[in-house]
């Protein structure tokens, strides 16, 4: 009788946990009406432009095709070093879908805070996945209070951040007000595997060469391939060890899968015999 309970107890639990783990996917990004954002520091490492490349790559296939996006470059907090200029990749990637806040931050909050309140007053929530540090998140969340005070950005505005180095190099103040004044999510660090997140740090990986079939997404990979060597550890900046190994480091795709419910796919390998059909 004993273990009849305890088997009972089993399934319940298990049960419970499918639609505990069910209801926090729903409560996730809704491809309807939903913005999703990634913003990139793109200072000091290279891993920005390998993650635009993937970000594109996701949002080129037929399940996601249809997402509402936006990027943003030049979105670094107060760590030292010089920046890796993206605007090639970005402008090949994204079109007008994307700011530079390295080149004009005023302008890039603008324009951040106009795309960010076109969704949010018809009825979406922006979820941001946070490639970098949260300095910038802070000024647009402020311009959105100021302008639209009704809007409840604690609970409209999702940041995802994965990486402690970023929270390090946040300002404190920023950091402090995107946990009050949005909906803030610290999730398992992408550059793991097994962990709860992807693992998309792959060093010596060169497999894309051959996976990515669609021309204009294999030209961009070769692009960010070119641009992530060139800078990667010149003139003082980080040296991924990842990407000199000749492999990819697109770490800051784990937020974006997470927010899409893409959070128990594995590795790189898994991530391109997927997406890059």
């Amino acid at each position: 009788m004993i273990r009849a309970y305890i088997f009972i107890f089993l399934i319940l639990s298990t049960s419970c946990f499918s639609w505990t783990n069910k209801l926090e996917q729903e409560k996730r990004f809704n491809i309807e009406k939903d913005l999703l954002v990634m913003q990139f520091d793109c200072k000091t490492d290279v891993d920005d432009i390998h993650s635009a490349a993937a970000f594109k790559t996701l949002l080129s296939s037929p399940e996601f095709s249809a997402i509402n996006y936006f990027a943003v470059a030049g979105t670094y907090g107060i760590q030292e070093g010089l920046y890796v200029p993206p605007n090639k990749l970005f402008q090949q990637a994204f079109e007008d879908n994307w700011t530079d806040a390295d080149a004009n931050k005023t302008k890039a909050v603008e324009r951040m805070k106009n795309v960010v309140l076109e969704c949010l007053q018809k009825g979406g929530n922006v979820w941001i996945a946070e490639a970098g540090q949260s300095d910038f998140s802070s000024e647009f969340i402020k311009a959105i209070q100021m302008s639209t005070p009704e809007i409840n950005t604690a609970e409209r505005i999702h940041i995802v951040q994965h990486s402690d180095w970023n929270e390090e190099v946040t300002s404190a103040s920023s950091l402090a007000f995107v946990k009050a004044n949005s909906n803030y999510h610290k999730i398992p660090d992408g550059n793991v595997e097994g962990n709860g997140t992807p693992g998309f740090r792959t060093p010596g990986y060169n497999d894309w060469k051959t996976k990515v079939k669609d021309t204009e997404l294999l030209s961009l990979w070769k692009l960010a391939v070119e641009i992530g060597l060139k800078y990667n550890g010149k003139d003082g900046r980080y040296n991924n060890e990842a990407v000199a190994s000749g492999g990819l480091d697109f770490s800051d795709l784990s937020e974006v899968c997470w927010i899409l419910g893409l959070q128990d796919m594995k590795d790189t390998e898994e991530f391109f015999n997927t997406f890059a059909r």
